[in-house]
């Protein structure tokens, strides 16, 4: 859908009028805005040709170009019974990543206090799975794993979500779908979302999703997935670390036996070292095995059929950090798959490594 910059900036300027106009009337409301930039410089040793995305594409996904990851622009209602929030977004990441029926609304969901702690939102949302964000201010480095890369960015439903405290939070979502606006069958999916805050460095958490996603009148054979992820996330003095695993099983999606059930398996783990106020480095490790190719699947070059794939990665970085809202960050990766899922080219052969250079620059207001 091609992005209109006029409906855009109307839909902008139409929302923070009518949440200003109505905060002044309400003494206990709050009204925020707020706004993030990422622009970058890319290279790819893979030859997908000038301009086109590479694979797993989502942060910088461009080679040998310089771009912008996202602009987007937050604001974000707060009353003591109902609240509201709605960001747009414009950039790579909005046509790499995102839904492309609603293709510039990140998220955009109303809630209402039902009880003391317990609030119901509905609309659109990002994902509640995964131990990484998406956008590079969110996480230790700038690109995502590619076990991230497959997992759902956004979503459609209801959510309940429940604080009790200040260490516990618990949501219970109604889905559309894995990774979809909008819906296409007639069966709804739910999922879970449950983190524990144990102290002031560190947390954990689990989220599932459980739903059927296969469109209708595709077959008459179901598709029930169940997604799993557990994260945890901790600080010793100056070093940050972060660890994230996936499991997906889902039934009758073998890639020999089609009845059989199918498992995909995927992790990271990523330290940070904070070497002062200003300075960074990073570094993780990522794996993604999908053997059956039900949310993976490729075809390569040597034998022109769907196969399952199977790939580690190694990322390293440096950040620079010139004011507190501000990120510069430097990095690199190679992606390394199985010798027979050379899915890569460059200078006329197929490969199955691929390196990639990052510069990122963000900053958010």
């Amino acid at each position: 859908m091609e992005f209109n910059k006029h409906i855009f900036l109307i839909c902008v300027y139409t929302f923070l009028f009518a949440a200003k106009s109505y905060s002044e009337s309400k003494d206990s409301a709050v009204v925020k805005v707020s706004g993030y930039v990422d622009a970058y410089y890319a290279y790819y040793t893979d030859s997908v040709g000038a301009g086109k995305y590479q694979k797993f594409p989502s942060v910088s996904p461009r080679s040998n170009q310089f771009g912008v990851n996202t602009a987007c622009l937050t604001a974000q209602y707060d009353g003591s019974k109902v609240r509201g929030l709605i960001t747009l977004h414009y950039g790579d990441i909005p046509v790499s990543a995102w839904s492309g029926t609603f293709n510039n609304i990140m998220e955009a969901h109303a809630g209402v206090n039902l009880i003391k702690k317990l609030w119901l939102d509905a609309g659109f949302f990002r994902t509640h799975t995964g131990a990484e964000g998406l956008l590079p201010k969110e996480n230790f480095t700038s690109s995502v794993s590619v076990s991230t890369f497959f997992e759902p960015y956004f979503e459609s439903g209801i959510k309940l979500n429940y604080i009790p405290n200040d260490k516990w939070s618990i949501n219970f979502l109604v889905l559309n779908g894995y990774n979809i606006y909008e819906d296409n069958n007639e069966q709804k999916s739910i999922g879970v979302l449950a983190t524990y805050a144990f102290s002031d460095k560190g947390n954990i958490g689990y989220s599932n999703y459980i739903g059927d996603d296969t469109p209708t009148g595709a077959d008459s054979i179901t598709h029930t997935r169940l997604f799993t992820n557990l994260f945890f996330n901790y600080q010793f003095g100056k070093l940050k670390m972060q660890v994230g695993i996936d499991n997906i099983v889902q039934e009758n999606s073998g890639i020999a036996d089609p009845h059989k059930s199918a498992m995909e398996l995927s992790g990271v783990l990523s330290f940070k070292y904070q070497c002062s106020g200003k300075y960074a480095l990073y570094i993780r490790g990522e794996y993604f095995s999908d053997p059956d190719g039900f949310i993976g699947g490729i075809i390569t070059d040597k034998t022109n059929k769907l196969t399952g794939l199977k790939l580690f990665g190694v990322t390293a970085g440096a950040e620079y950090k010139p004011a507190d809202n501000t990120i510069i960050r430097l990095e690199a990766r190679e992606l390394i798959t199985d010798q027979n899922q050379e899915i890569f080219r460059w200078k006329g052969e197929i490969k199955n490594n691929r390196l990639e250079i990052l510069l990122n620059m963000g900053i958010s207001f």
